[in-house]
């Protein structure tokens, strides 16, 4: 699927056929709108969980990279309608590329979150280990 001169989405689906032009939509065609309109709000979600995280120093680590991925889905999501309304392949490029951009982003954020956790979770219990180990002097009370 590396040329996408063929791909025509106002016919309702993605096959390379020339079909005769019309304005409705098939049923891809709507399932294509909703995932755009989806994703503007998840962007956009993300954005705003992003810029609240960066209130604080430390949450500012976290939350630049989470502000980007939500202005990439945001910028996928565009470049989709772009494309639906021009059929103009190099907009579904563009779209599939940013789209690729904001997931990688994501799978390093969420490996950075489960390392995060296990470093926590083996804190917690060396710390209870020691404070029980530290205790076994006061037996006597």
């Amino acid at each position: 699927m590396d040329d996408f001169n063929d791909i025509k989405i106002e016919s309702g689906d993605l096959s390379s056929e020339e079909s005769p032009s019309q304005k409705s939509l098939g049923g891809f065609g709507h399932i294509f709108i909703k995932m755009t309109s989806d994703m503007k709000f998840v962007g956009i979600f993300t954005i705003i969980y992003g810029a609240l995280s960066c209130l604080s120093i430390i949450g500012a680590v976290i939350g630049i990279p989470i502000i980007i991925a939500g202005l990439r889905l945001r910028e996928a999501a565009d470049e989709y309608q772009l494309f639906q309304s021009t059929s103009n392949n190099q907009a579904l490029r563009r779209a599939f590329e940013k789209q690729q951009r904001y997931f990688g982003i994501q799978k390093i954020l969420i490996i950075i979150g489960l390392v995060m956790s296990v470093l926590g979770i083996l804190a917690v219990i060396f710390l209870n280990v020691f404070l029980i180990s530290s205790m076994s002097g006061y037996d006597n009370f």
